[in-house]
């Protein structure tokens, strides 16, 4: 898109209602016009965020790639922020990577680990204590 539209936050609350709708995610301005009755989410879903920053409603839902990808056909342009328009609701999506860190399965394990080595010492206690039990009588 050689001659990127530039449109103020004043231009982007105009289009507010159902057979014109603008949205912003990530300070670029979609026209979701065309796609509110297809969204799987139901036309409440963007009628909410219509003429707005969409953008951390759209990232708190998690949406696919494919549904960037049709995201990045509704492209109008870019959003210019004036003096007085809205802060931005969120930080740039960053690159999807790999959902689990390390450490978030680490603890799942060592909690089974501590479990397992409970439940084995307690066993090997009560064995040792029925035994001691016996040999007395």
């Amino acid at each position: 898109m050689s001659d990127t539209k530039e449109l103020t936050y004043s231009d982007v609350s105009e289009h507010s209602s159902k057979k014109d709708l603008f949205l912003v995610v990530h300070d670029k301005v979609y026209n979701a016009t065309s796609f509110v009755d297809e969204h799987p989410g139901g036309e409440e879903v963007l009628m909410d965020v219509g003429g707005q920053d969409a953008t951390e409603a759209f990232e708190d839902v998690g949406h696919s790639d494919e549904a960037r990808e049709i995201l990045d056909g509704l492209l109008v342009g870019n959003l210019k922020r004036a003096p007085g328009d809205p802060a931005p609701k969120t930080e740039p999506a960053k690159p999807s990577t790999s959902t689990t860190t390390p450490d978030s399965t680490g603890l799942g394990v060592g909690l089974y680990a501590l479990v397992l080595l409970g439940g084995a010492l307690a066993f090997g206690a009560y064995k040792y204590l029925q035994m001691q039990s016996s040999d007395k009588k």
